[in-house]
C-alpha cells in the first residue's frame, strides 16, 4: 500500500488499474499474462477537536464509492496505525459525497472495529463539508451506534451523540486493574458505563490538570488483568479548577484503551458520552466546556439535549490528503 498525492480533494473516485502480473510457465513453455485489478481509494488525515494542525486527535478518513472487501478494512487501519480509520460509504449507488445527506461509517483501530469513535466522526464530516464541499448542513451517519448526525457550526462541528449514564463500581472488583494502571494515586470515585464497557475514575479533588497531565499511566498490563470482556476502556478524570484561569474547564480527562490497541487516545468523543452524563450530575449543569489533556489536547464544547442525547461542538483540521493504492 502506498499513499499517492492527489490535486484536487473534490475529486472522488475508486479508480481501477491493472497491471500485469506473470504466470508461472504452461506446458508449451510460454509465460502468460493477466490483469491484476488494483484500486486507488481517496484518503484523509484530519485533527480532530483541535482547530490547529498537528493537536487534537488524527483519524484518517477514506471515502469508500463501493463495497471494499472486508477484511481489507483492517488492513488499511492497520497500515494507517492512527487510534482510528474511519471508512465512509454511499448507501445508494446513485449517491454523491458532495450531494447525498445519509452515509455509512465505520471505524477500525489498528487492531479491531469498533462500535462508535467521536472524533473520526468528526474528522469524517469535516472531510465532506470542507474538502467535498459537501452541500448539506447536517450530514447522517448510519453505524453500529445507529444513526450520529454532525451539523455545520459557526465555529466548528457539532456531533449529535447517545448519552450513556454511569452506574457506582464497586472498588474491589477493579482494584487490581486501577492499582497496576496509576498506582497509589487517590480515588475520589469509580463508575462505570455498561453501555459503552467504559470505567470511569475520578481522581481527589485535590489533584488538578497539571497533576493528571503529567500522571504516569501504565496501560501494558491492563488487558492481562481485566480479560472478561467488561471493561474495554479506562477514563481518568478531575474536576476542573475555578476561577483564574483565561480558558476555564468544567472538568479534565485522560483516555486508555489497550484492550483495542490503543494505549492512550488524544481526544476522544466516545468517552465524552460517558463524562458528560457524569459531570452533569455532578456540577449540576447542561452546558459545559472539557479538556483532553494529553500530549496533544484538545477541547470540546458540551450541552445535554433535551431529548437525551449530547451535543459536542468541536474544530477539526485537516492535514492530508492523497490516495491509498491497495
Amino acid at each position: 500500500m502506498g499513499l499517492e498525492s492527489q490535486d484536487s480533494g473534490s475529486r472522488v473516485r475508486q479508480i481501477p488499474e491493472f497491471k500485469e502480473v506473470k504466470r508461472a510457465p504452461s506446458k508449451a513453455g510460454s509465460s502468460q499474462t493477466e490483469p491484476v485489478r488494483k484500486m486507488k481509494l481517496p484518503i484523509f488525515i484530519a485533527d480532530a477537536f483541535t482547530v490547529t494542525a498537528f493537536h487534537g486527535n488524527p483519524a484518517a478518513v477514506c471515502l469508500l464509492e463501493s463495497i471494499l472487501q472486508e477484511d481489507a478494512h483492517q488492513q488499511i487501519a492497520r497500515e494507517m496505525n492512527l487510534s482510528e480509520t474511519a471508512f465512509i460509504r454511499k448507501l445508494q449507488p446513485t449517491d454523491s459525497f458532495s450531494q447525498s445527506s445519509c452515509f455509512g461509517l465505520r471505524w477500525f483501530t489498528p487492531v479491531s472495529e469498533v462500535p462508535l469513535c467521536g472524533h473520526a466522526t468528526m474528522a469524517s464530516a469535516a472531510v465532506l463539508f470542507h474538502k467535498i464541499k459537501n452541500v448539506n448542513s447536517t450530514l447522517t451517519f448510519v453505524t453500529l451506534s445507529g444513526e450520529l448526525k454532525a451539523r455545520r457550526a459557526e465555529d466548528g462541528i457539532v456531533l449529535d451523540f447517545p448519552l450513556y449514564p454511569t452506574f457506582p463500581q464497586d472498588f474491589h472488583e477493579v482494584k487490581d486493574l486501577i492499582k497496576a494502571a496509576i498506582g497509589d494515586t487517590t480515588v475520589q470515585d469509580i463508575q462505570y458505563s455498561p453501555d459503552t464497557r467504559k470505567l470511569l475514575v475520578r481522581l481527589s479533588d485535590s489533584y488538578d490538570r497539571s497533576f493528571l497531565e503529567s500522571l504516569k499511566v501504565n496501560t501494558e498490563p491492563l488487558p492481562g488483568i481485566e480479560k472478561t470482556g467488561k471493561v474495554k476502556g479506562l477514563i481518568l478524570t478531575v474536576k476542573g479548577e475555578s476561577g483564574g484561569q483565561t480558558t476555564p474547564y468544567d472538568f479534565y480527562s485522560r483516555y486508555f484503551a489497550p484492550w483495542v490497541g490503543v494505549p492512550e487516545d488524544p481526544v476522544t468523543g466516545s468517552a465524552h458520552t460517558v463524562l458528560s452524563s457524569y459531570w452533569s450530575q455532578q456540577l449540576g449543569k447542561k452546558e459545559m466546556r472539557a479538556f483532553q489533556c494529553s500530549c496533544r489536547g484538545g477541547e470540546l464544547d458540551i450541552s445535554l439535549r433535551p431529548d437525551g442525547r449530547v451535543d459536542m461542538k468541536g474544530g477539526a483540521a485537516v492535514v492530508l490528503e492523497g490516495m491509498l493504492t491497495a
